[in-house]
């Protein structure tokens, strides 16, 4: 599938996030675009600024980060290279992770830190709201309806316009839901790796989106079964993966991350690739151990 042709974002199909911020399904992540452990500056700064701007005039509108990736780099880079906004651009970003150095992650869902990570990212983002606010894994030293509940706040003082989560169960799905509306969830999910089957078809059920991240899974089995598929329809395997993630539910939400202009036309390309139901079948069949959550 050459990305020469006419490619955008738009043609994977719209979902309304909260019933009120409609995007084109096939999104951006902006992990990718920071330095080496998701550390600091990218080597080439220039061309992931590059890509950035290349992924919204191809149709994504939605554009998914983290005060951690960095820390603080994505969100500094997607407003140096996109503010002002379009209008209909959706970011989502996300709070509850610290970062004492390269490749390294520790948990903090503390209120007092999440308030501190939301104001952050409205300073980075350039921003006086978070359309999606995410809280990126619960933390098991800190009650999860305590982090909740200040999302919650942050709401109801008008710095988010809607909380979503991250690495989560379907109980805290739940339990957050008792406390306020929850948009969309983000877990590890793939062709390859449906630990997260159960949540999708919850999120289907509930209007909720879901944004998998890892959308190509892991292992020799999976790379062989996509590979013959991308094989037979012209295609890479990694647009072959988004459009069984596309197929799968029309909740999700794929958020391919790449710091490459070449790249990212050819993810968005797969916004496009129709996969035939012999195809998502052969795919589905594929299945390996289930890894652990992060994202």
């Amino acid at each position: 599938m050459s990305t020469s042709q006419t490619i955008s974002a738009a043609a994977s199909g719209m979902f309304s996030i909260g019933g009120d911020l409609p995007v084109n399904r096939l999104g951006y992540g902006a992990m990718r675009i920071t330095g080496p452990g998701m550390w600091g500056l990218p080597g080439d700064k220039p061309g992931a600024l590059a890509t950035l701007r290349r992924a919204v005039e191809l149709g994504v509108n939605l554009i998914d980060t983290a005060d951690s990736y960095g820390p603080g780099t994505s969100e500094e880079l997607i407003a140096e290279a996109l503010y002002p906004y379009p209008a209909d651009l959706v970011i989502a970003t996300k709070g509850g992770w610290e970062r004492p150095g390269p490749g390294w992650w520790t948990h903090n869902a503390s209120p007092k830190h999440l308030t501190a990570a939301l104001e952050g990212s409205l300073k980075r983002l350039r921003l006086d709201r978070i359309d999606v606010h995410q809280l990126h894994a619960p933390d098991n030293a800190v009650s999860f309806e305590a982090s909740v509940e200040t999302l919650a706040k942050l709401r109801a003082q008008g710095k988010i316009r809607h909380v979503a989560l991250s690495n989560v169960t379907r109980e805290h799905i739940e339990r957050a839901r008792a406390i306020v509306p929850i948009v969309s969830v983000q877990n590890r999910y793939s062709f390859a790796d449906r630990e997260s089957d159960f949540i999708v078809d919850h999120c289907e059920k509930n209007g909720i989106g879901f944004m998998p991240w890892a959308p190509l899974g892991q292992g020799r089995k999976a790379h062989q079964a996509i590979q013959k598929v991308a094989a037979e329809l012209n295609a890479t395997p990694l647009q072959v993966a988004l459009a069984w993630l596309l197929k799968r539910s029309m909740v999700i939400l794929p958020i391919p991350g790449t710091s490459s202009v070449a790249h990212v036309e050819e993810n968005i390309a797969a916004a496009g690739l129709e996969l035939p139901q012999a195809a998502y079948d052969e795919l589905s069949a594929v299945s390996h151990p289930p890894a652990s959550l992060r994202g």
